[in-house]
């Protein structure tokens, strides 16, 4: 393959038999991922009960993180056991783009969250007036679909970049650390890029942030079982939100602020905190906190049980 048409992991060279650890770490929190993620999205699923905005927008959570760790992990435990650690530019771009989107949906449904978490604090008698599965569906939609074609247009200005080199300081393909790579004018590469930074970024982090600093208000405000009540709900919210927003941040300070020399292994922690902490850590949250998913979680595997025992007895 000519230069250009091609990428080369660098990070991968030397780990010797570090590499067999790795894996095994590699693959059971890929495996604990999914798993996490399927129960928390067959949870919602299967009982009505929790067909509700709010729940919802988790399991939408849960598909995207599903979704955003397809296209690194499986890349990721094959390099550990290359040799060759090349990937194809086209591959590249199309893992840059489903990680990103990710990453841009994961801001969006959080920002959904907080509207929803908003409406149901401020405004309760009418929420179900507001808040109607149309009016979520559109919402969702509109989110997703901007998130997918923002980050689409910047990977299709980022193909049509001639490189002038292939070595990837990253572990993953990462869209900025490509157009670096290019030896032609990325003025317009830049500027989507900023432009694409601030409205999945900067702005749903923003509404948010006012979002939950007013339910906050709203709480002080009120009596003492209403603010049990608004905490219960908003609070695994908020770790999720922290989480994810400080890890997103570290990623794009890393990658486009930060000039200084980082110990390799942390350059690559901190860059991966976005794609491996969330996805693994939400649907822990949401299971350990929210009672009506921990009691539909315990009533499913409860029920799980009952039926592998009866199986097992008829031999099935």
């Amino acid at each position: 393959m000519e230069n250009g048409t091609y990428f080369y992991f660098i990070l991968f060279e030397n780990i010797g038999y570090k590499r067999y650890f790795l894996f095994c770490l590699g693959f059971i929190l890929y495996c604990a991922i999914i798993f996490f993620n399927a129960l928390i999205f067959l949870t919602i699923c299967l009982e009505r009960t929790l067909h509700m905005p709010m729940y919802v927008l988790i399991s939408c959570l849960s598909i995207n993180s599903v979704y955003g760790t397809a296209a690194f992990f499986p890349r990721l435990l094959t390099d550990l056991l290359s040799d060759t650690h090349t990937i194809s530019r086209e591959a590249c771009i199309l893992q840059a783009f489903v990680i990103f989107s990710y990453a841009a949906n994961e801001n969006t449904i959080l920002m959904l969250m907080a509207f929803d978490r908003f409406v149901a604090i401020s405004k309760p008698l009418q929420y179900h007036n507001i808040i109607t599965p149309r009016v979520l569906t559109v919402l969702l939609v509109i989110s997703l679909v901007y998130s997918m074609v923002s980050i689409g247009t910047s990977a299709l200005l980022t193909a049509r970049l001639t490189m002038c080199g292939n070595r990837l300081f990253k572990v993953y393909c990462h869209n900025y650390e490509m157009v670096k790579l290019s030896c032609t004018n990325t003025i317009i590469n830049n500027v989507m890029g900023f432009f694409i930074l601030i409205t999945t970024v900067v702005i749903p982090l923003s509404f948010i942030l006012y979002s939950y600093v007013k339910i906050l208000r709203i709480c002080q405000r009120s009596s003492a079982h209403f603010k049990s009540k608004a905490y219960e709900t908003c609070v695994p919210h908020i770790v999720i939100l922290l989480n994810f927003s400080i890890a997103i941040v570290s990623e794009v300070t890393l990658s486009r602020i930060v000039n200084v020399e980082l110990p390799i292994a942390l350059s690559i922690v901190i860059s991966l905190v976005f794609l491996i902490v969330p996805p693994i850590l939400n649907p822990i949250v949401y299971a350990l906190n929210l009672p009506d998913i921990r009691k539909n979680i315990l009533r499913l595997t409860h029920q799980v049980d009952v039926f592998l025992i009866i199986c097992s007895g008829n031999k099935c």
